[in-house]
């Protein structure tokens, strides 16, 4: 088994990205990942995120009430506006909130505070590379009014939070990039046996 780096170049930790002004003196960690696939291919994974919807693609026991992140992109998913909720966990009101977007290009999530603008922000990037790669930069910021989840003490914003992030975020990311890498090579197998006059079911499912 091959261990994927999520390891943010040294450039992409230094550089602004989009949201970052949403927070501008916030504390931020940043992370990425490259995936085999096009912007155009992997932008639906992202679009889709949220409990009780296509899940976060991490550890689904934690914040998709066990069940299993999806496999496949889900058309009905596949839309969203700003101001959108993206429940964080199954059942709730409570989530992140569509700050920004451009399809193909950038996803920024917020967490709102108790006057309605974002104490952590979330931005989901997509660079491409070169053809069908694409280094997907995922940022979190969060500003001193964050409030440790789960009523926990305000010293672990900076100790225990940060180290359950960055677990949470290389799943999330490898997730991703297994699923859009999966979903293309299907389809890739499929369109090259409809050329050979063979007839394939293609299972996207990861």
């Amino acid at each position: 088994m091959i261990c994927r780096s999520v390891r943010a170049r040294r450039d992409e930790v230094s550089r602004a990205f989009p949201g970052d002004d949403f927070l501008p003196n916030a504390r931020s960690f940043t992370h990425a990942i490259t995936i085999r696939a096009s912007r155009h291919d992997v932008w639906p994974w992202l679009v889709q995120m949220g409990a009780g919807r296509a899940g976060w693609y991490s550890y689904d026991r934690i914040d998709n009430g066990g069940k299993p992140s999806l496999g496949y992109i889900a058309p009905e998913l596949q839309h969203i506006a700003f101001g959108d909720l993206l429940p964080a966990m199954p059942g709730v009101t409570e989530g992140f909130i569509v700050l920004g977007y451009e399809a193909d290009h950038f996803l920024i999530l917020g967490w709102p505070g108790p006057d309605g603008s974002p104490v952590t922000t979330w931005s989901f990037v997509l660079e491409e590379t070169e053809v069908q790669s694409t280094r997907l930069i995922v940022r979190a910021r969060g500003s001193d009014d964050y409030q440790p989840p789960f009523g926990l003490p305000r010293w672990t914003a900076n100790t225990l939070v940060p180290l359950g992030h960055a677990i949470m975020q290389r799943k999330q990311l490898v997730g991703i990039a297994r699923r859009a890498e999966g979903a293309l090579h299907a389809w890739k197998a499929g369109f090259a046996a409809a050329e050979d006059g063979r007839d394939v079911v293609c299972n996207c499912c990861y």
